[in-house]
């Protein structure tokens, strides 16, 4: 995906990465990974959500990249990663370790963060050898493990039939999203956003979100709504954070809280009052503290890196 579709200036605007890497996954898909920071600088690994890319992480990689290696990809189908015929969330999983395995040393642990669908994928590869290899730590960023159509507040009516029908048809429409628009802005910080977001956030967002294919969109909702990751926070050991709004209609903060009772080292929720799905571009500095604490408490760097 051209970096055009994106902001041009500003803490959203992705930065050019120190390297990139085409990385293939278990199944032959391409990955699109990009490398940022000093090599031998403790390393962080970002997962990013449904409908988003890279850019998405862009003002967490600008800061940390500045003393830590920052691994940054497109999960397949999105970004600079091509689409795949078959999306599940063991393909994710397979993905992540592909990814883990290319830009990581064979002893070498990493913190991950994940958002949205990123998180998912953590959650999916709780158990995989790659990911047990390589996770010192991990942040869960507005994400959740089942029941996401059902739990949803976009429609803003009583929960029951009603509205996870109705919820499912608007997440998982086929129609394309089109240009940019005032009225596109609009809808995306309802449904994405908390209601105090500056412009900048909400074009930031909304120019990501809307370069993601039509296509891949839809198919990847159809994933998100059978979605069933419970099994996998169990297996998820290292030491975990969980961050998200009190905002945020597509995983709302019960899913945060019930992460927190099953993960079995959860190092607590934080909840960030008046904010929406899209914390890492809501609370820039937050999750990139968040990043940062895990790193210094959690990853050793070798002598003489």
């Amino acid at each position: 995906m051209s970096r055009l579709a994106h902001v041009a200036s500003g803490p959203y605007a992705p930065p050019v990465p120190v390297r990139e890497l085409t990385v293939l996954s278990a199944d032959g898909a391409r990955l699109h990974v990009e490398v940022h920071g000093p090599e031998g600088a403790p390393p962080v690994v970002l997962a990013h959500g449904w409908t988003c890319s890279t850019a998405f992480w862009a003002a967490q990689i600008r800061e940390l990249a500045v003393d830590h290696r920052v691994v940054a990809y497109d999960q397949r189908g999105h970004g600079r990663s091509p689409a795949s015929p078959a999306c599940t969330a063991d393909l994710l999983a397979d993905d992540l370790e592909a990814v883990l395995e290319a830009s990581l040393a064979a002893d070498e642990k990493a913190v991950i963060a994940g958002h949205s669908m990123g998180g998912m994928t953590v959650m999916a590869a709780a158990g995989r050898p790659a990911f047990r290899a390589h996770a010192a730590a991990v942040l869960l960023c507005s994400t959740g493990s089942s029941r996401l159509v059902a739990e949803s507040t976009v429609v803003p009516i009583r929960a029951g039939r009603v509205r996870t029908w109705l919820t499912r048809h608007v997440l998982g429409a086929r129609a394309p999203l089109g240009p940019v628009t005032p009225l596109a802005r609009r809808i995306l910080k309802y449904g994405t956003m908390g209601p105090g977001s500056a412009p900048h956030m909400v074009e930031a967002c909304a120019r990501i979100v809307h370069a993601c294919p039509r296509k891949v969109r839809h198919a990847w909702s159809q994933v998100l709504d059978l979605l069933d990751l419970d099994h996998g926070v169990r297996q998820l050991t290292v030491p975990t954070a969980v961050v998200v709004g009190t905002a945020d209609r597509l995983t709302p903060p019960v899913h945060a809280h019930r992460l927190a009772a099953a993960l079995p080292n959860c190092l607590g929720v934080t909840e960030l009052p008046g904010l929406g799905h899209m914390t890492p571009v809501e609370a820039p500095e937050l999750v990139t503290a968040r990043i940062r604490e895990l790193v210094t408490t959690y990853v050793q760097v070798k002598e003489g890196a």
